[in-house]
């Protein structure tokens, strides 16, 4: 996609609708020019820097006059942390936006033939609503307009937080979350006075060296609470000084682990996670089941509404307790257990080991004997011969990454032929693709946004096929 800098002031502009990737929208010399942290309604001057072959980007230099739904934001990092880049607007205005995005995504840009798609249910909380959050030590922290780096002392060079924007190398410092409940703020401030006053190196992300390197929290509506601390290299003594301050210091902790994580990406999914202190996995539960969850296992990371996005999922199956069900993509096996007591057998696939290993303890812990679970690439396990082993399935529940599914997944569902099959997704974008493949043999009989993430342009969408 080309792209040219530009420097192009336009005054009195309207912003006239929410757009994606959290964007705004107005209409400037026959083409959209998309603006971040802007409100329908507002007037105000733009600053273009990009220009594209069809569109225009830009921010905003000067707000004329806010639009009358244009609320305060809330956090004191709002327009220099990448996240939350929604909180001047209202709430209802933000479901109806990611309602619309949906709408774009699979009818506009798709080109599908759906139902009219119902509103988006809204999240209980819109703060404090996240289980699991990740913050980055940095020895060269973003610094602010107003503020001189050579003048900084070097302790406070350093940063524990987020990424700003799209810059995988700036780290803005965190002074407060308002995504994590308590004590999330706490242990990071903790964490990184820790680090400051014991002289440990922060990870220099650009030259790939220095010795703490990130961490993770994990909270549960259970009370239970895990911390993972990553370290670029080993250095036991000071490495165990530190996780024993932590562990004393919040004594709450459930689950203590650590990490050495020697490679150039911050992902745990292929490192071993050292349980330190505490037991292996924490708590969560929906309905009567209880899940328990490990460092490496995936659960939806606002579980007050992963019970209604598993519930839309429930419903959109139509289960009478005679189906055969695929869960796939299944995690920890949290949707194949919610929705086992209405189905024959359940059948779970994911790709992570751990998550397996997790979704099988977690079954016999809740007394589940119709459910069986195997691990590896979805693509190389969901085979023909799978099938015939396993049984088809009546419904195919699938919840895949951002990306979507592979080709050859879709090739197999189709073969197989469900009667229905309900497609959960955090990215309509690939949903719409792999629904275009889908619908050779199905229609789309019901779409049904949910809200898990407020004040973000991120939604979760639920489609229920029916074979034509």
């Amino acid at each position: 996609m080309s792209k040219k800098k530009v420097d192009i002031l336009l005054e009195n502009m309207t912003i006239e609708a929410c757009a994606a990737e959290g964007k705004a929208l107005t209409h400037w010399d026959g083409a959209v020019v998309f603006v971040p942290f802007a409100v329908p309604g507002d007037v105000v001057d733009i600053r273009i820097n990009r220009k594209y072959h069809n569109y225009y980007e830009g921010f905003i230099s000067r707000i004329v006059e806010p639009s009358k739904d244009r609320i305060p934001p809330f956090c004191q990092h709002f327009g220099t942390c990448g996240g939350c880049k929604w909180q001047p607007l209202p709430y209802p205005l933000q479901l109806e936006a990611k309602r619309k995005q949906v709408e774009d995504q699979l009818v506009r840009l798709g080109h599908l033939n759906v139902p009219e798609i119902r509103p988006t249910i809204p999240s209980d909380k819109t703060r404090y609503y996240r289980n699991k959050l990740e913050f980055t030590f940095s020895s060269k922290r973003w610094f602010g307009w107003d503020e001189d780096p050579d003048t900084v002392p070097p302790e406070d060079r350093v940063g524990l937080g987020f990424h700003v924007g799209k810059f995988f190398d700036k780290v803005l410092d965190i002074k407060q979350c308002y995504l994590q409940k308590d004590p999330s703020n706490d242990i990071r401030l903790f964490c990184k006075e820790y680090a400051v006053s014991h002289g440990l190196d922060f990870f220099d992300i650009r030259a790939n060296e220095g010795f703490i390197r990130n961490m993770f929290i994990r909270t549960s509506d259970t009370g239970d609470l895990m911390v993972i601390m990553c370290f670029f290299y080993e250095m036991r003594d000071v490495r165990e000084a530190m996780l024993d301050a932590i562990f004393e210091a919040f004594p709450q902790i459930t689950s203590l682990y650590y990490v050495i994580n020697s490679k150039l990406n911050d992902s745990i999914g292929d490192q071993e996670c050292i349980l330190y202190k505490g037991e292996p996995t924490i708590r969560e539960t929906m309905e009567d089941l209880t899940f328990r969850i490990g460092a490496k296992s995936f659960y939806q990371t606002n579980s007050g509404q992963a019970f209604k996005l598993y519930s839309v999922a429930r419903e959109f199956s139509e289960l009478t307790g005679k189906e055969i069900v695929y869960d796939l993509y299944t995690g920890t096996g949290t949707i194949a257990q919610f929705v086992s007591k209405k189905a024959a057998k359940v059948i779970g696939i994911e790709y992570v080991p751990e998550a397996i290993e997790d979704a099988k303890a977690n079954a016999a812990a809740n007394g589940i004997s119709n459910c069986e679970f195997f691990a590896g690439d979805m693509k190389d396990v969901l085979t023909d011969g799978f099938i015939a082993e396993h049984g088809r399935p009546d419904v195919i529940i699938l919840d895949p990454p951002r990306a979507g599914i592979h080709p050859d997944v879709a090739k197999v569902i189709l073969n197989a032929a469900p009667e229905r099959i309900v497609y959960v997704s955090c990215n309509p974008a690939s949903q719409a693709r792999d629904l275009a493949i889908l619908c050779e043999k199905y229609e789309i009989a019901a779409v049904q946004p949910v809200d898990m993430f407020p004040h973000t342009q991120h939604v979760e969408n639920v489609c229920a096929l029916k074979l034509k």
